[in-house]
């Protein structure tokens, strides 16, 4: 487990020691002393000296049992960028010729991971190149990453010596990529901290809230553990199981990821009290977990088996959990020594366990797998599209789905039919025209599930369709799914292409009603020569979401005291009962008193309760004026007005039964409001015209297309005339 204490040199020392001999130990001993020099005079914002963040981040590494190389280039790690100008500077080739080319290499990659400071400025597409490098040297040589996770551990926990926006920029960006990318390396000591002290800074109420309701029942909690430690115990010798049981940690972000998830109480959350039981083999592992549901009560629903299926991250175990003898619920973990040495120290395993074989090949098949998540990046041109790549087919939950020959496809939880083909093979999306899951037929935007089995359905010839990458319609999830259909409208025809971008851009200027020449739109987009333009649009490079913005964008420009073809009207405040803002908090659990019912635009005040978040009261509600517990009234409102503006749109399709009913069902999904509505019918031709109110292109754009997807709409279009 990661140590929170400073640590000692003199444990380091032992611990290189132990890993890379007499040799390591040399080569540990004299990074530590060029570190001193190099940072001699420097200090923290915290004040303390800047070489006591070497060692943390040194020992930290250490305590994962890392190699020594990977040791040397920790103490090593900020000597390059933060000597620049100073009479003690040190280059990456000083470092090489001191240090051998291993520990320049993964000095050199931290260096340039320091980028990664930047990606919430706004010169986003500036930075996209040092993104990518950063990623190929995680790919390469994963410390440089393990050297990173390190420094920005130690960086958190030192967070409040900067200043208040400074911390929340570094909490989110820690929330968002580092505790995620700490994950998917299985390193979970490491991720749990990361989330913790990233969820104390953005979200310190809720923090403090969950941590006192911790606080507050730990006396119960550790009497009740340890009973059904005690319990297990006795049951597991007498059945001849040598098992090592333990009460587990409480981290306290999971807590409140789980009551947000699902939408409960602290009370219900199932590992608010748990136990972890380790044996020595797999048989064992569902040996204990026939007792465990022999002794108590399952939960149905509550049992997944993380050794049939391991995670992508090669973690492995079992989970249920049960109502013990009391009725109160119990999280149960089982897995082996093994298996828990992977979930404590993940990839940063390999180190300490190099020499076995079977080590060897799961940390070859993991850098592998990391190398294919990857192999979109040199692809994508926007920064800002490869942050959000990275935020999907990278961190974001995972649903393991299977193929009917049973193997497992590891995706981003939202994947379709389509993202699952394309994992399969190139070929497979390519030529792909339906799928079965679960022996059922699915449409190709369906939702993929844990458990899934899926058959594509595949034909001789052909390829994907451009409506695959359309945005709006849902068809793809992965960035992995969307190079691949690129590259194969990249590979047609020059002519074709052309010809497919003019269509789809006559398509989106005739919907949108848009007065523009495609020469200028062409322009706003960089292209001097239209047919390139065109070309682009055809092999997928450009979407028809940012054709709307750019059009749009134009005509505003042109006519900027008003919305071009429609008559200007204020932007209509649109007040939702979801819109409640807790002062100092975020995302705190809220309901409302149900002896005052306040609504929107009222005087409201919260009341914080014991366990179920704030209750939100009318401020002349009779029990807060009664209430002699002051300190526990809080401040709130109704939240910032999400604006809205209208626009009208107009709908032409051949007469059926069903059609107003089916536009209408559209708009409510898209959670668009509509404040008129009237059709007419000639010749079997149904025009239905609506203002909608809508908060952005995009959304406009999308509500356009789900409509123009309806069974006989010949056209959606914005009406400006």
């Amino acid at each position: 487990m990661v140590k929170v204490s400073l640590p000692s040199y003199e444990d380091i020392i032992e611990q290189v020691t132990n890993a890379g001999g007499d040799g390591g130990r040399a080569l540990v001993e004299r990074a530590y002393e060029c570190a001193q020099k190099a940072h001699k005079g420097q200090f923290r914002r915290s004040g303390h000296p800047y070489i006591i963040h070497c060692l943390a981040v040194a020992g930290i590494l250490s305590d994962l049992n890392c190699d020594p190389t990977t040791i040397a280039a920790a103490f090593l790690h900020d000597v390059v960028e933060d000597t620049v100008g100073t009479p003690r500077q040190i280059s990456i080739e000083q470092v090489q010729r001191e240090f051998g080319a291993e520990v320049a290499t993964l000095v050199d990659g931290v260096t340039k991971l320091a980028h990664f400071d930047k990606l919430s400025s706004d010169d986003l597409d500036e930075n996209v190149q040092a993104l990518r490098k950063m990623f190929m040297a995680m790919v390469e040589d994963v410390r440089v990453v393990l050297i990173k996770l390190a420094d920005r551990i130690h960086n958190m926990r030192t967070l409040s010596a900067l200043p208040a926006e400074r911390q929340q920029q570094i909490a989110r960006e820690t929330i968002e990529i580092f505790a995620p990318l700490a994950n998917r390396l299985g390193i979970w000591e490491i991720k749990w901290e990361l989330e913790d002290l990233a969820f104390r800074h953005l979200y310190p109420a809720d923090y403090k809230e969950i941590a006192n309701l911790i606080k507050q029942r730990q006396a119960d909690r550790e009497t009740h553990v340890a009973r059904v430690i005690k319990r297990l115990k006795e049951r597991l010798d007498s059945e001849g199981l040598a098992a090592e049981v333990s009460g587990r940690p409480k981290h306290i972000y999971s807590i409140y990821r789980k009551m947000k998830r699902k939408g409960v109480s602290f009370e219900q959350i199932f590992d608010v009290r748990g136990v972890r039981i380790i044996v020595e083999d797999v048989p064992q592992c569902y040996h204990v977990l026939g007792t465990v549901h022999g002794m108590w009560q399952p939960i149905p629903g509550e049992f997944d088996d993380y050794i049939a299926t391991p995670k992508d991250n090669m973690y492995r175990s079992l989970h249920t959990a049960v109502l013990d003898e009391d009725g109160t619920p119990l999280e149960v973990q089982i897995r082996t020594y093994d298996m828990h040495k992977t979930a404590e120290y993940g990839i940063a395993a390999h180190w300490k366990y190099k020499d076995d074989d079977q080590h060897e090949k799961q940390y070859e098949h993991k850098i592998a797998w990391l190398r294919s998540l990857m192999d979109w990046r040199q692809e994508v041109v926007s920064a800002g599209e490869f942050l959000d790549a990275l935020k999907t087919d990278v961190f974001q939950d995972r649903v393991y789905a299977f193929t009917p020959k049973g193997k497992l496809i590891d995706l981003p939880a939202g994947s379709t039919p389509i993202d699952f083909a394309y994992n399969v093979h190139s070929s497979v999306g390519d030529r792909c025209r339906g799928a079965k899951v679960n022996g059922n037929l699915v449409t190709l935007d369906y939702q993929l599930k844990t458990g899934d089995q899926v058959d594509i359905l595949t034909s001789k010839r052909g390829g994907p369709s451009r409506d695959w990458l359309n945005p709006h319609l849902g068809y793809l999830k992965t960035q992995r799914a969307r190079t691949k259909i690129r590259q194969w409208f990249k590979r047609q025809d020059r002519q074709q292409n052309i010809a497919d971008g003019h269509t789809v851009l006559d398509k989106e200027v005739k919907r949108l009603d848009a007065d523009i020449k495609y020469e200028d739109i062409a322009k706003l987009f960089g292209f001097d020569e239209l047919d390139d333009f065109l070309a682009a649009i055809g092999q997928g490079d450009i979407s028809t979401q940012q054709i709307a913005t750019k059009v749009i964008e134009a005509e505003r420009s042109q006519n900027p005291d008003t919305d071009p073809g429609v008559p200007f009207i204020p932007p209509v405040p649109k007040i939702s009962t979801g819109a409640l803002s807790v002062m100092g908090t975020g995302g705190l659990l809220s309901h409302y008193g149900l002896c005052c019912n306040p609504l929107p635009g009222d005087e409201i005040i919260g009341y914080v309760t014991r366990g179920r978040g704030v209750t939100i009261h009318k401020q002349d509600c009779p029990n807060i004026l009664r209430t002699r517990e002051h300190e526990r009234l809080i401040d709130v409102n109704w939240g910032a007005a999400e604006q809205t503006y209208p626009v009208m749109i107009e709908i032409t399709a051949y007469d059926r039964s069903g059609l107003l009913r089916d536009f209408g069902t559209v708009v409510a999904n898209q959670k668009v409001s509509m404040s008129s509505v009237s059709t007419s019918t000639q010749k079997n031709i149904t025009t239905i015209y609506a203002t909608l109110q809508v908060s952005s292109i995009a959304q406009l754009s999308r509500v356009l297309t789900k409509l123009g997807q309806l069974r006989n709409v010949l056209q959606a279009r914005r009406k400006t005339d």
